[in-house]
């Protein structure tokens, strides 16, 4: 009888002492895994901040850039405007001179050339215009459209058309105008430059939320593999980025190019 109660004496430390060791182990299994999951949220926020951090640096980097290509622009504009559109009045003004001075046989021969000349002052005028942002902003994002694409079609295209689809909305912030402006004029400048193109086309289609920017031209297009790498591209799109609009450039050898820009109007910034 002894000998049983020592047996179950011993049966019941055991017991306790096995309780009390699986305890031990699940508390401390318990503590390493939530110190293993606050190290890993503290290190996923690190990261996050991290990557917030240099967003936030390349916006800053991109919004300067932007900021710098605008005074840029605009003091080219100021120097068209001003002094090459004076050069261009003041030899207009002597060739009229001497026109007039000379005989009648000869007068029709400077006739290609003051036209010429004349034709030349517009197009520099118009384009000190589209070089200002101060000028962009004055006459709006539409009205900027549409004379950018009518100095293009004097220069070589058989059209260049805007339309506009539902009802006209104004922007939250109007530094987006320039922005935008600045992406189609990009997208055009590359349509003179390389597409070969003749005819041009803009639609502006204004949504409830959204505005859907979609350019076009019927040029000799391209691989669109090879040109994601190029400056203009990513010029289009870092500007893009930084007013939130999703922007896309489809194309295909032979098929022209399309560009796609679409511009949220639910947003403060």
């Amino acid at each position: 009888m002894v000998q049983t109660g020592e047996r179950l004496t011993s049966t019941a430390s055991e017991r306790y002492l096995l309780i009390y060791m699986i305890a031990v182990l699940v508390i401390i299994t318990s503590l390493f895994i939530i110190f293993f999951v606050m190290f890993l949220k503290r290190k996923n926020k690190l990261m996050l901040d991290k990557i917030r951090q240099q967003q936030a640096f390349e916006e800053e980097i991109v919004q300067a850039q932007t900021e710098t290509q605008e005074q840029t622009l605009k003091n080219i504009g100021w120097e068209l405007h001003d002094n090459v559109g004076q050069l261009l009045s003041f030899a207009s003004m002597q060739l009229s001179i001497l026109k007039m001075q000379a005989s009648d046989e000869i007068k029709d021969k400077f006739k290609d050339t003051s036209d010429a000349l004349r034709e030349s002052l517009k197009e520099v005028r118009a384009l000190s215009k589209t070089l200002n942002n101060e000028v962009v902003l004055n006459i709006g994002f539409e009205e900027s459209v549409s004379n950018e694409l009518e100095r293009l079609k004097k220069m070589k295209f058989t059209s260049a058309q805007k339309f506009t689809i539902g009802e006209k909305r104004s922007f939250n912030n109007r530094k987006h105008e320039i922005i935008l402006f600045r992406i189609i004029q990009e997208f055009l400048s590359n349509s003179v430059k390389y597409s070969e193109a003749e005819n041009l086309s803009i639609t502006l289609d204004y949504r409830p939320k959204s505005l859907v920017i979609t350019a076009k031209d019927d040029g000799k297009g391209f691989d669109i593999n090879t040109i994601e790498k190029g400056s203009g591209l990513l010029n289009m799109k870092s500007r893009a980025a930084l007013i939130n609009a999703d922007l896309k450039l489809n194309s295909e050898a032979g098929k022209g190019v399309e560009l796609i820009i679409n511009y949220p109007f639910t947003q403060t910034a």
